[in-house]
Order: C-alpha cells, then sequence, then structure tokens
C-alpha cells in the first residue's frame, strides 16, 4: 500500500512525514521545501502479531508495512504546470490513496502560501487541481470510447457515463463523488482520475487543540464537515506531537500521550483509517522459523490468500487450517485451540477474516 501525503507548502506534509518514518525529510519555513519527493516504509503496529512472538519466539518477526510517500507543496496552477505542479500530479497517480494534510492551527512565525488560515480554500485548491488534471485525462478517454462507438454501439453506455462524470469534475465536484454500480465503478476505475483515489484529511491542529478538546477548532470542523459531504475520512492530528514522540520509548510515548488525552498515536490512527479507508484486512502466519501479517483485501477467499505467500500456494491450495486470533489467545496455544475444535479446516469458498490464523495445506 503506498500512501501520497500531499498539501499546500507549508502545512506540515513534510513534518507528519518525519514523524511516521523517521526518514529525516527536509522540512523548513518556505515552500517548495519538498522538490523530489520522499518515501519511507513504516511497519504497521500489530499486538497480535506481538502475541504470536511472544509465544513462538521465532527467528523472523515481520509485519506488515505501508509505504508513505512526501510529495512537493501544491499551488494554483499545479494543473497548467506552475510550481512543481506536473511532477506532483505524476506522483500522486503512483498512490493507493492521498494523506492530504490540511492547516488548522495558527501560527504567526510559519508562513501561509495563501496569507491566512482557511481550510476550505486549501481543500478546495488542491482539489481544483486535481479535477483540472483530471478532465484532461478524461477527455483523452471520451473521444476514444466516441470512436469506439462508430464499430460497436455498446460503447455507447459508456460515453454517457463518462460524460456524466465530466459533467460532476465541471461542477468542482470529485469523481469519487460520483454515484456509481458495481459495473460504473469498475469502468471508473480503468480511468487513472485522481480526484477518484480514496482520501482521508489529516487535519494538522496544535497539541493545546487537543488538550482542550479538537470540538473547540472551528477549523477542524470545516474539514469533518467537507469530508462527510465527499465520503472522505478526517484524521485529527499534531504532526508536531508526532514528531516529538517519535523517538521516544514506549513507555515515555504512553505517558505523554495519556497526558494528551490520547490512547494511540496519530499514526497507529492513520494506519487504521487508510486500513478501513481501502477495504484491508490482516491474516497471520505462526511458527518457530516466522510470525507474518499479510494484508489483503476484505472479501478475498482462501486460496488467493495463499497466494499472497507463493503462487505455487494458491495454484495447489487443498485447505487452510483457520483459527481466529481471539479464540487462540482464550486457548493459549494451537495444541489447546486443536483439542477444543476450534481449528477450522476450510476450504476454496471460504472468506478469510481479519485476524485469521492460518496454516495453508497444499500440494503442487
Amino acid at each position: 500500500m503506498k500512501l501520497g501525503i500531499v498539501g499546500l507548502p507549508n502545512v506540515g506534509k513534510s513534518t507528519l512525514f518525519n514523524a511516521i518514518t523517521n526518514a529525516g525529510a527536509q522540512a523548513a519555513n518556505y515552500p517548495f521545501c519538498t522538490i523530489e519527493p520522499n518515501v519511507g516504509t513504516v511497519m504497521v503496529p500489530d499486538k497480535r502479531l506481538d502475541w504470536l512472538a511472544d509465544l513462538y519466539h521465532p527467528v523472523k518477526y515481520t509485519p506488515a508495512t505501508i509505504e508513505f510517500v512526501d510529495i512537493a507543496g501544491l499551488v494554483r496552477g499545479a494543473s497548467k504546470g506552475e510550481g512543481l505542479g506536473n511532477k506532483f500530479l505524476a506522483n500522486i497517480r503512483e498512490c493507493d490513496a492521498i494523506v492530504h494534510v490540511v492547516r488548522c492551527f495558527v501560527n504567526d512565525d510559519i508562513i501561509h502560501v495563501e496569507g491566512s488560515i482557511d481550510p476550505k480554500r486549501d481543500i478546495e485548491t488542491i482539489n481544483l487541481e486535481l479535477i483540472l488534471s483530471d478532465l484532461e485525462v478524461l477527455d483523452r478517454r471520451i473521444e476514444k470510447t466516441k470512436k469506439l462507438i462508430k464499430t460497436d454501439k455498446k460503447y455507447q453506455a459508456d460515453f454517457d457515463f463518462f460524460n456524466r462524470v465530466k459533467s460532476t469534475l465541471n461542477a468542482g465536484k470529485a469523481a469519487r463523488t460520483v454515484e456509481c454500480t458495481e459495473d460504473e465503478a469498475k469502468l471508473l476505475a480503468s480511468v487513472s482520475l485522481l480526484s477518484n483515489k480514496p482520501v482521508i484529511y489529516a487535519a494538522n491542529m496544535s497539541d493545546s487543540d487537543f488538550k482542550g478538546g479538537i470540538e473547540n477548532n472551528k477549523y477542524y470542523k470545516t474539514v469533518e464537515g467537507i469530508a462527510k459531504a465527499e465520503g472522505a475520512a478526517v484524521l485529527p492530528i499534531c504532526a508536531e506531537t508526532e514528531a516529538e514522540i517519535a523517538d521516544m520509548a514506549p513507555d515515555e510515548k504512553k505517558m505523554f500521550l495519556e497526558d494528551m488525552g490520547l490512547e494511540e498515536s496519530g499514526l497507529d490512527r492513520l494506519i487504521r483509517a487508510c486500513y478501513s479507508l481501502l477495504g484491508l484486512i490482516s491474516f497471520l502466519t505462526a511458527g518457530k522459523e516466522e510470525v507474518r501479517a499479510w494484508t489483503i483485501r476484505n472479501g478475498t477467499k482462501a486460496p488467493q490468500a495463499a497466494g499472497k505467500i507463493h503462487t505455487d500456494f494458491e495454484r495447489g491450495f487443498i485447505r487452510a487450517e483457520v483459527v481466529p486470533f481471539d479464540e487462540l489467545v482464550k486457548c493459549g496455544d494451537i495444541n489447546n485451540a486443536q483439542e477444543k475444535g476450534l481449528v477450522r479446516s476450510e476450504g476454496k469458498d471460504y472468506v478469510m477474516n481479519d485476524g485469521d490464523v492460518v496454516l495453508f495445506r497444499f500440494n503442487v
């Protein structure tokens, strides 16, 4: 999973990126500090995997990972090549989802590229540039579809749908807001539209906002309303706090977060939000050699999940021996779970669940 961190210059993108990846991306108080995209890989925290590691003491411990990409700040006119626009847009196109950092804090020492704090305007600025870029891409697809109608009338439905999407874009709304049937959603996904990518709005606030209650931050409420209207997710976060706790020991970090009134870090909340947004779950494999988390889409069947480990596992799939993680914890170990009949033998039609601990049987 690759997530692109985007936003206007000086909203806290690189500070947040540094905090969640410890990659040391340059962060400074002037526009276009980030020129080439910085990339950092983050391990997905999973207490279930920690429990399995304590049980098996494996040679290898392999959590799931997420790739974060810190992309150059966007300004008005980016779709026409202003600033670093074209490069920015190309980098977003490679990402699975967008983490859109929106400035919701007041600090006179940090320059805002537009001269004032206005989340609605900032979000509209970026969304407009994505939409303008999408219109160019969509127009090319519409022209191509128009030519296909001459040889096969079945493409008329595609042509009509693409024009409906274009009307939405012309109205200043993202492609992801278009109401689609299942087939139309697949058709829309076949066009590489930036505004069709899932979005999490990361409302970057000050630490005092968290201590005083985020509901009192009027800028956050604005972002929350925008996210709700377009079916996006919103996450309150403090990039400075995340940077502060990035290198802390676990116990120290826990105490710090408790003082802030938080149960978990912004990174943990961001990862959970991204999994939910993209419809992802994890299944687990465990043994003396390795405990490992594997990321799959919700609804994936057992053979395809096995294929994530190795193509031979899918090709020669026989069955999956499955026990839910919570049941395994209650039993203490896999032997007790087997004795109690809680380890199920599942076939090719079994749909994997989040937290399944599984052993795949196969024969090639």
